[in-house]
């Protein structure tokens, strides 16, 4: 989920454009709230079809409010009906909702890739953040995140790359032609 409207106090503030525009979610959203909203959307996008379709295998598998991410499963057969409806989606599904951008970064398979692209996702906002900031970088994002210990900068850096080329060479074939 993405927040492109700023407030007024986060357009002066030091805070780095890509910490504002994916800045934590309510916790008043849950996983019911969430599939509410979706059912709601792909009921008024698809009508009975839709919701006849993805009632059965839509679920939210994982919901962070923290990082503004959450895994839906959905059968693959309709998983587009969902891609729809989260596309139409203009604010969060709660009562005064802010608005926002849900924005599909992933299809899968499986969960665990899903959970692994999270993951990676995560660590690259907060990489991008930290080179914005510059030098008072780590100590903003740890008041703002909480301290990861005693990690490597580098290390976070390398695993972000490995997962870029791992995703890079799932399109290549055995003879390398791609």
């Amino acid at each position: 989920m993405l927040y492109p409207e700023l407030e007024k106090s986060q357009l002066k503030s030091d805070i780095p454009d890509i910490v504002v525009f994916n800045q934590p979610t309510t916790n008043e959203l849950s996983p019911q709230a969430l599939l509410r909203g979706i059912r709601a959307e792909v009921s008024s996008l698809f009508g009975d079809y839709g919701s006849g379709a993805v009632s059965e295998s839509l679920s939210v598998k994982y919901l962070s409010p923290a990082t503004s991410t959450f895994i839906l499963r959905v059968s693959r057969a309709h998983y587009q009906i969902a891609w729809a409806a989260l596309s139409m989606m203009k604010a969060i599904p709660v009562k005064g909702g802010k608005n926002c951008v849900f924005k599909v970064v992933r299809v899968s398979g499986t969960v665990k890739k899903a959970e692994e692209e999270a993951i990676r996702r995560a660590r690259e906002i907060i990489l991008k953040a930290q080179r914005d900031l510059g030098n008072q970088g780590k100590p903003t994002l740890e008041d703002m995140f909480g301290s990861d210990g005693n990690k490597d900068d580098a290390q976070d850096a390398l695993m972000v790359d490995r997962a870029d080329l791992d995703s890079e060479e799932e399109g290549v074939d055995s003879d390398g032609d791609g």
